[in-house]
This record gives structure tokens, sequence and C-alpha cells, in this order.
């Protein structure tokens, strides 16, 4: 059971001009907001989790691509370490004073790992319209478990995008997966980089970046033959988001028993902070 809400205080406090960052561009990145201890302890988790995946894994690599991108979802379900740096971990603390949340909860926790040498670029997205969620403090959480650079595939974010007032198709990064929401396509950013105020960070382990649900990101491959781009992911809701399932949605690990337009409040989707 997923039910033990911290009360130990955050390791630090987000500055006023950090916040007003995450509001206004709906990005932010916050320096060295895990210690090294839990960077240490995740790896050895993401390791856990690779030698002996869930159920909800999945190769991310496009047909023919080099290189492997592993993800997995719903990690602290199947290793018992993850549930730690839920409850226990920075997080869910700093994702709430981003979205000025006055309660948190965890939607779901994932590892994202592109292996040198990996040609599959992350495609241009924002995440609401894949989650059975309504609301807008949404909120993910990017932690970085090694250095992180344009070349190993430094996540790139719309700034502003999250207030276009505007929700766009999911993209499917999985053949046996198709989101069939009638919404319209994500702009061509790529094809038109100029029109839009795009930027990135280079991360050293231990940052983080805190991004709004409907701010546009992708990533580009990872070009290193040296370095690994491991990542963790928690997925936060604040205590505005209801439970709002829809056909074709991104697979959640079970039905969390929440009626719609309710509290996601549940075991699947647990309470993880509380101001």
């Amino acid at each position: 059971m997923l039910d033990t809400l911290t009360t130990a205080p955050p390791p630090r406090q987000l500055t006023d001009e950090e916040i007003a960052t995450y509001q206004r561009d709906g990005i932010v990145c916050v320096r060295q907001a895990f210690d090294a201890a839990w960077i240490e302890e995740l790896r050895d988790l993401v390791a856990q989790d690779m030698a002996k995946p869930s159920g909800m894994v999945k190769d991310i690599n496009a047909k023919g691509a080099s290189g492997f991108f592993f993800g997995d979802t719903f990690v602290c379900h199947h290793v018992e370490g993850f549930k730690r740096a839920v409850f226990d971990g920075p997080g869910a603390a700093l994702a709430g004073q981003a979205m000025g949340a006055s309660k948190v909860n965890l939607l779901f926790d994932q590892i994202l790992v592109k292996e040198p040498n990996t040609s599959t670029p992350t495609l241009w997205h924002h995440d609401a319209p894949y989650w059975p969620v309504a609301g807008d403090r949404v909120c993910t959480l990017w932690l970085a478990l090694d250095p992180v650079t344009r070349d190993s595939g430094a996540v790139e974010y719309v700034k502003g995008s999250h207030r276009w007032g505007r929700r766009f198709k999911a993209v499917s990064f999985d053949p046996n997966q198709q989101y069939e929401e009638e919404l319209p396509p994500v702009p061509d950013i790529d094809g038109n980089r100029a029109d839009y105020d795009i930027v990135y960070f280079d991360l050293a382990p231990g940052d983080i970046t805190l991004h709004h649900g409907l701010t546009l990101h992708g990533a580009p491959p990872n070009g290193r033959a040296d370095q690994r781009r491991r990542a963790y992911i928690q997925r936060f809701t604040g205590d505005d988001v209801t439970y709002n399932p829809r056909p074709n949605l991104q697979k959640m690990l079970r039905d969390p028993g929440v009626a719609p337009g309710a509290p996601l409040d549940c075991d699947l989707f647990p309470v993880v902070w509380q101001s």
C-alpha cells in the first residue's frame, strides 16, 4: 500500500523567482534538488528495474533506430526502493511549491534511459492529454542521474506554451498504442524553431526540471558514445485536479476505483505531500 504521507520538511524551498519562472514559462530548472546519496540510491534502483522490469515496461526505440531507449512506469509499485523516493524525497514538496498547491498526489513515477548512441528522438508533445486527469496543477519532475547535455539528449521546452489555451493530440511512442482523442496535431516545432522560445538545460546529476503538464517539450537523440542519459521522473498533480477517464489514454497500472470528477486520492494516486 502506498499510504505513507511524508511530514519531513523539504531540504530547500523554491525561491520566489523559481516559482514565478515555473508559473510564467511552464518550465524551471532547480539545481541540486537531490543530493549525492539520493543519486547513488536511484541509480541502483534503476539498475534493479532494468534487470527485471515491470509489466509496464516499453522499448521506446523507433523501428530501425540504433541504441536502446528504455522506459518503465509506476516503478514505485514494482521496486520497493522507489516508494521511499516518492514519499521521503524532496520532489513532491518542490512540485507543490511550484504549482502553488496545498496538496500533491503522485500520478505515477517513471524511468527513462537513453543508452549511448541511441538515435531515437523524443517527439514534441505535452503530457496532460495522455492522462486521465482534469485541472491545471499538473507537473512533471525530471531528475538527471547522469550529466545531460544537448549532445546526450537534453529535453527542450517551448516556454509559455502551457498558457496557449490549446491541447494537442497525443503522439504515440508505442506502436501498439494509438490515441484517438479529437485534438489538433502538435505544431511543427523543429521546422519553425525561430517562431518559438525554446530552452534546454545542461544538467548535473541531482539537478531537476519541473514542467507544467501542457508545456510542449521534446528531446534529440543521445548522440554520445560514452554517456548514458538516465532519468527518474515523478508526475504530480495538485489540489484542483480530478479524475477524468477517457478512451485510448496512456495505460494506467490498474483501475484506481475513483469516480469521474472526484479527487484522485487513492492507493494508485496517493497523497504524497501537504503544505
